[in-house]
């Protein structure tokens, strides 16, 4: 499995996890950093992400992933977001993330 896949001027990032057993917020910290590192891996950032997909196994921890989700998101920089509920990889993970970003342009600030 990739954990990075770029094709042309697109980034598409595996589904990332947070360690296992942790609260929603600890995974979904995780996950957030997580994306955060790979696509600095590539030249990229969260500002150029265009849509997240986000995996719940329980649709009643949304509130507590979606207020960490909210605090690292940047102003003006949401992209396109679903959030259903899913059975995941072994019931010790609860929040799953997977990512399609952009490369930034040539120059752009990222």
């Amino acid at each position: 499995m990739s954990q990075i896949v770029i094709h042309g001027n697109t980034i598409y990032l595996a589904g990332q996890v947070g360690t296992a057993n942790a609260s929603v917020t600890r995974q979904t910290q995780e996950c957030l950093r997580n994306i955060d590192t790979l696509l600095a891996e590539v030249g990229s950032d969260k500002s150029h992400i265009l849509q997240t997909t986000i995996w719940l196994a329980d649709m009643k921890d949304f509130g507590e992933m979606n207020a960490v989700w909210d605090a690292w998101v940047p102003n003006g920089h949401a992209p396109a977001r679903a959030c259903g509920e899913a059975r995941l990889a072994t019931d010790a993970y609860k929040v799953e993330m997977i990512v399609i970003a952009a490369l930034p342009e040539t120059g752009e600030a990222g």
